[in-house]
């Protein structure tokens, strides 16, 4: 958890668009460890499969199209750290005042009924959930064909 959280802090502040990327990669990583801490292997590997190997390599990608990314005249910072930060408090104290209030009912037993397997799942996600599934892959096509405009755009 702590590399997560170290992670995702350097995720978002360091100035190169290319290392919080990267940084973003070891988050996501460590997410996918505490999936296994918690004996939930298939979102584990879900997390590496989509997150890191899909989403992470169209970010990528889209940095490397971009022109003009590595320009030293181009602001790397803007003024609304102490804003953000405010927000993420406000946020987090709500959070947590959620959480506290929130009866989180315990589950006794070890019945299999309890546990979902990669059936249900599967079932789930290619049943109820297959539109938001198409949704998603839809706007990733179209975030990837958004930067090779953006990219084509500058240099013709």
């Amino acid at each position: 958890m702590g590399i997560s959280l170290i992670a995702g802090v350097a995720t978002v502040t360091l100035p190169n668009i290319f290392h919080a990327t990267l940084s973003l990669v070891a988050a996501l990583l460590g997410i996918a460890g505490i999936y296994l801490i918690l004996h939930a292997e298939f979102l584990a590997v879900i997390q590496v499969l989509l997150y890191v190997g899909a989403v992470v390599t169209l970010i990528i990608f889209a940095i490397m199209l971009t022109e003009g990314i590595s320009n030293k005249t181009i602001a790397q910072r803007n003024k609304l750290g102490p804003a953000a930060v405010g927000g993420a408090v406000v946020f987090l104290a709500a959070l947590w005042g959620v959480i506290r209030s929130t009866p989180w009912p315990i589950q006794g037993g070890t019945s299999e009924n309890s546990y979902a397997t990669l059936a249900s799942l599967a079932g789930s996600l290619l049943g109820d959930y297959i539109f938001p599934f198409e949704v998603i892959s839809v706007i990733l096509i179209a975030v990837l064909i958004g930067a090779i405009v953006i990219a084509k755009k500058d240099s013709v």
